[in-house]
């Protein structure tokens, strides 16, 4: 199993919505509002660290209204 964390910068006034479409991702075990210099942070769970890539670069990345993401795989 690999876990991941992914920072996602969104679009003014684009979090809720985001948070939303993020959760539906498969992979994605939950995605919450933060404050600071991101507006969601993504926890992902799956088998292979090729998977991660997947929901990053095009689930996530791939949804209208994110900026940016950064991708933080746990090594425990």
């Amino acid at each position: 199993m690999v876990r991941a964390y992914v920072m996602v910068k969104a679009n003014t006034g684009e979090a809720d919505r985001l948070k939303s479409s993020i959760e539906d991702i498969t992979g994605v075990q939950s995605a919450h509002i933060v404050a600071g210099d991101v507006d969601l942070i993504a926890t992902v769970d799956v088998d292979e660290p090729a998977d991660v890539k997947k929901i990053a670069a095009t689930g996530i990345q791939g949804i209208q209204g994110v900026e940016g993401t950064r991708t933080y795989i746990a090594m425990d």
